[in-house]
């Protein structure tokens, strides 16, 4: 990407798009574009179409979706299919109709099955079911890929995909119904420190197994991915549909809730919920490809944490 390239972030106030904003920044882009909701509903295709039409991007990074944890797929499954097959269906079209040089869509691990051999690798999907609770959302995803997959098929589109591994840092979602667990625990335990609590309760047994990508790394393999590897190289020279983007390292939740626990200053007693469920059993993604391109993560998990907390405490949520 030459420096004076127009780039469209999809999704800039989330916690991804925001990432990319500030890491494209910092290498000196200086045309990127950026809508909010309000000004642009990525759901309605003749107003997508219209701004695709004015603006006329090089580069689109689909970083926009509507996410949420267990509770939150698993209680609004038909808005998580919806909303996520039409905004990226418009986005996705919108980039062939207007000649855009390159798309990254972005999607989630949700997509592979739920006992697909561990770690997961880009193989392993549609080989069988899905995770109940969260299989709107994966489908809705899926369907990204083989958009981006088939447009380059027929069309010859420079569009590719990535999964990436559950993420954490700055802009992320605190709200206890909809956030994923990592962002939960960060603000429970902070809660109950505001507080002076004496116990935390989290969802499940805490035994299921999880990998976490801070988002600047994540943001850094996106933009390395989109400098470093063609649709061409995906498809046809390694036969994939996606690359994952992980970490390679995994925790227990009970593990994670521990450091989160000492990393915040909370002395109390920890519970666990075992009337909810526990999700996916275990979830590593197989980042292998990845790093044979030459990518790999900088930022560990106990400093990602520590980082986290500190933006957290900077939004007076802890109450």
């Amino acid at each position: 990407m030459i420096k004076d390239s127009k780039i469209y972030i999809a999704g800039h106030r989330g916690m991804v798009g925001s990432a990319l904003n500030r890491k494209l920044k910092a290498k000196g882009h200086h045309q990127i574009l950026t809508r909010n909701s309000d000004e642009l509903d990525l759901r309605d295709q003749s107003k997508v179409m219209d701004f695709f039409a004015k603006e006329k991007p090089e580069i689109v990074y689909l970083a926009a979706a509507k996410v949420g944890g267990i509770y939150a797929n698993n209680t609004y499954r038909a808005e998580f299919l919806y909303d996520n097959l039409i905004i990226q269906t418009n986005l996705i079209h919108a980039s062939h109709v207007f000649g855009v040089k390159k798309l990254l869509f972005l999607g989630s691990s949700c997509i592979y099955p739920k006992l697909a051999p561990q770690p997961l690798h880009e193989n392993s999907l549609l080989t069988s079911e899905l995770e109940p609770t969260n299989e709107p959302y994966a489908i809705a995803k899926i369907a990204g890929i083989k958009m981006c997959e088939n447009y380059y098929r027929q069309y010859g589109n420079e569009f590719i995909s990535v999964m990436p591994t559950n993420l954490y840092g700055p802009n992320d979602n605190y709200d206890l119904e909809t956030s994923h667990v990592l962002p939960a625990l960060i603000r429970k335990f902070s809660t109950a420190v505001t507080n002076q609590s004496k116990k935390v309760t989290i969802w499940g047994t805490g035994s299921p197994k999880r990998e976490f990508l801070h988002v600047d790394d994540m943001a850094n393999a996106c933009i390395y991915i989109m400098e470093n590897v063609t649709a061409n190289q995906l498809y046809e020279e390694l036969n994939l549909t996606h690359l994952n983007i992980g970490s390679g390292k995994e925790i227990t939740i009970k593990g994670l809730a521990e450091l989160i626990m000492q990393k915040a200053g909370f002395n109390g007693e920890l519970q666990f919920d075992k009337s909810k469920p526990d999700g996916t059993p275990r979830k590593l993604l197989d980042s292998s490809t990845l790093s044979s391109l030459g990518w790999a993560p900088i930022v560990s998990l106990e400093d990602g944490i520590k980082m986290t907390l500190n933006d957290f405490s900077q939004l007076n949520l802890a109450s």
